[in-house]
C-alpha cells in the first residue's frame, strides 16, 4: 500500500478537482439558467482533468522513480490513478446530486422534454442518479486509461 500513496493521493486530488468544477458549474448557473450551455462547458474539465495526471505522473517520475521512468510505469501508476478515481466516482456523483447540485436532474429534465429531446420518462430513466452513477465509473475507466496512455508516453523517460 505504501507503494501507491502517490497515485492513491492523486486520484483523491483528481476526484476533489471534480467535485470543485462541478460546484463551479452550479454556481455560474451551468445546471440551472444556462442548462442548454452545460454540454458544451462541461467539457473544458479535460484541461483540469489532463493537467492533474500530468502533474501526478511527473511527481511519480521524480520522486519515487528519481527521475527517469519507462512508458510502462508511467502507465502502471496512470493505471493505478484511474483505479481511484473509478471507485471514488459514485460517491462523488451522490456528493454532486445531493448536495452541491441538488435540481440538476429536475433542470436537465425539463429541459430535455421541453427541446422535444426526450421523452418524460425517457429524461427522468436517463437523468437519474443510478445512471450518473454507471455512467462516471464507465467515463472514469475509459478516459483515465486513455489518458495514461497519452501522459505517460509523453512523460517517459527517453534513454
Amino acid at each position: 500500500m505504501q507503494k501507491y500513496l502517490t497515485e492513491i493521493r492523486w486520484g483523491v486530488i483528481f476526484t476533489a478537482v471534480m467535485l470543485l468544477w462541478m460546484w463551479a458549474e452550479q454556481l455560474v448557473g451551468l445546471h440551472g439558467r444556462y442548462i442548454a450551455e452545460h454540454a458544451t462547458y462541461t467539457n473544458l474539465f479535460a484541461i483540469p482533468a489532463i493537467l492533474v495526471y500530468v502533474l501526478a505522473l511527473r511527481q511519480k517520475k521524480s520522486g519515487d522513480y528519481n527521475g527517469s521512468m519507462s512508458w510502462k510505469q508511467g502507465m502502471q501508476a496512470g493505471l493505478i490513478i484511474t483505479l481511484v478515481v473509478v471507485l471514488l466516482s459514485p460517491g462523488a456523483q451522490w456528493l454532486t446530486h445531493n448536495v452541491i447540485t441538488p435540481d440538476y436532474f429536475a433542470n436537465v429534465q425539463a429541459y430535455a422534454v421541453a427541446q422535444g429531446m426526450m421523452s418524460a420518462e425517457r429524461a427522468a430513466e436517463y437523468f437519474s442518479l443510478n445512471n450518473y452513477m454507471l455512467q462516471s465509473v464507465i467515463g472514469a475507466a475509459i478516459m483515465g486509461v486513455l489518458t495514461s496512455v497519452i501522459v505517460a508516453f509523453f512523460l517517459r523517460s527517453k534513454e
